[in-house]
């Protein structure tokens, strides 16, 4: 008998071919999920990442849905719960970022952050929870930047991060009587492809961060995996910050 947490669970992680949703798959996959992961365009990642998932004996799907894309991401859905039999975790990742001083945004670039990181996330969140009993979990990947934004032409980005802190408090409402969870991951500056640990913005945003150092994704991972798991059932409605003192 296996003693993994998540054993018999099935998660989809959008966004999940690289940096952050990577790290976030394999982890769930290390805790006993099958996993689905959306990826837009990079399929050999994606690929990559099922395979590490499968060679160590776990479960693993890699769908192409660029998360703007309505139907693409009802149909990952559909697709998971065909292959799966079934859905109880759904992280989403999936995001995008621009930055600009306001009276500099572009209106594409308004309209994708919009397409991806909200409207991506309740279309995804809709469909999953028609496939979800009790027990569900449902995780954003937010950011610190809904309630820091220590640095000019972040307000749109900061926008829709902010968005989902308040959809994930409704929802708690909505489906707490369902016994589905829904929680807001809030990672401050971690080491990504999006912001490199050595990259152009590193050292000023360290000197910000009560712990000297940029996040790593499996850190966040850990925090994902906890929020997915049954140890956090009672745990809904939250913006959980894991930023290394980023925002204290």
């Amino acid at each position: 008998m296996s003693t993994k947490k998540l054993t018999g669970k099935v998660a989809l992680v959008t966004g999940g071919s690289r940096g952050l949703g990577a790290a976030i798959a394999k982890r769930l996959a290390d805790d006993g999920a099958a996993i689905a992961l959306t990826y837009t365009t990079s399929p050999q990642k994606a690929d990559e990442v099922v395979f590490a998932i499968e060679s160590a004996g776990g479960q693993a799907l890699a769908i192409r849905a660029d998360s703007a894309d309505v139907e693409a991401v009802k149909n990952a859905v559909a697709e998971t719960v065909k292959v799966f039999g079934r859905l109880d975790i759904l992280v989403n990742n999936a995001g995008v970022a621009a930055l600009a001083p306001i009276d500099q945004f572009s209106m594409d670039d308004f309209d994708r952050l919009v397409a991806v990181n909200i409207k991506g996330v309740f279309v995804a969140t809709q469909e999953a929870v028609r496939h979800m009993g009790e027990g569900g979990r449902i995780v954003t990947i937010g950011s610190i930047n809904s309630d820091l934004v220590p640095f000019v032409g972040g307000s749109v980005y900061a926008l829709t991060k902010g968005a989902i802190a308040g959809f994930t408090r409704g929802l708690a409402r909505d489906l707490g009587p369902r016994g589905i969870t829904v929680n807001n991951v809030q990672p401050g500056p971690t080491d990504t492809d999006m912001n490199p640990a050595d990259g152009p913005f590193a050292d000023g945003l360290k000197k910000m961060i009560a712990l000297g150092r940029y996040g790593q994704s499996s850190e966040i991972a850990g925090m994902v995996s906890y929020l997915a798991s049954p140890e956090a059932a009672f745990v809904t409605g939250a913006s959980l910050k894991i930023d290394g003192g980023f925002a204290a």
